[in-house]
């Protein structure tokens, strides 16, 4: 169980340090929101498998929140940067 959960938190970190990045690199305001979005992706899996491992539900209001938040930003993201000039590559 231990190293099970070694291999998840490993992988979670490499994920995050990864999404960290890109939102540094990214070229365009989409792909930093995708990030921030990744981010909160890789923080809800955190919180999940904590409370799996604890075997309680306490984090679930937590977990709801966050999943609602994400969903929410993402959308709003998406509807207020279509047609922007910033989110198009500028080697086309």
């Amino acid at each position: 169980m231990i190293v099970v959960l070694a291999a998840c938190m490993l992988i979670l970190g490499m994920s995050a340090t990864l999404v960290i990045v890109r939102l540094t690199k990214g070229p365009t305001t989409l792909d930093r929101a995708i990030g921030l979005d990744v981010i909160v992706s890789v923080l809800i899996c955190a919180i999940a498998i904590e409370a799996a491992v604890r075997r309680h539900t306490t984090t679930l209001p937590v977990l709801l929140v966050l999943t609602l938040v994400g969903f929410v930003g993402s959308v709003s993201v998406a509807r207020f940067t279509r047609g922007r000039a910033d989110t198009k590559r500028g080697d086309s």
